[in-house]
């Protein structure tokens, strides 16, 4: 579980430095799929990924408003507020926590019971599904995306 954490982290700092070079016009500008632009699709990507690991441990998952982060530089301080919990709740994984149980009560009446193992997948490839947006957009843009490789990372040293 942690590997991909962390390699999510990784490629999602990669996908910052990119940004760098992008005026805030662009990083601003609506975008066909996604949440609607650059910045606020890593906006909603750090906001799901804490609220589904503050709804796992029964914490207060308060929504932020976009309004209050409409600059790179915004952005990366909301990832750097939110992250340390994130990361000691990825830290502190053990198997044990795999299949307990999620109850969510939908607002039709309806019960949803998902394992904590398939809602941290969820959260990993919720945020890989966003990375993949952020390519097709940099190509748009006529420029080389930041790399999906997961090889090449040093995220497992081998022996």
């Amino acid at each position: 579980m942690e590997t991909f954490f962390r390699y999510n982290w990784m490629v999602r700092e990669q996908w910052y430095a990119w940004c760098e070079d992008l005026p805030l016009e662009e990083l601003l500008r609506p975008r066909t799929g996604g949440v609607g632009s650059i910045l606020k699709t890593f906006f909603h990507i750090i906001d799901v990924e804490w609220s589904w690991l503050q709804i796992l441990q029964g914490k207060p998952d308060g929504a932020e408003d976009f309004e209050h982060y409409k600059s790179l530089e915004a952005v990366r301080q909301f990832d750097r507020k939110l992250r340390p919990d994130v990361e000691a709740f990825v830290l502190a994984w053990d198997t044990s926590m795999e299949k307990r149980a999620h109850i969510d009560h939908l607002s039709n009446g309806k019960v949803v019971i998902d394992s904590w193992g398939e809602v941290m997948r969820h959260v990993i490839a919720h945020e890989i599904h966003h990375m993949g947006q952020l390519s097709v957009w940099a190509r748009e843009l006529g420029k080389e995306p930041v790399s999906a490789n997961v090889i090449g990372k040093g995220l497992i040293i081998p022996d």
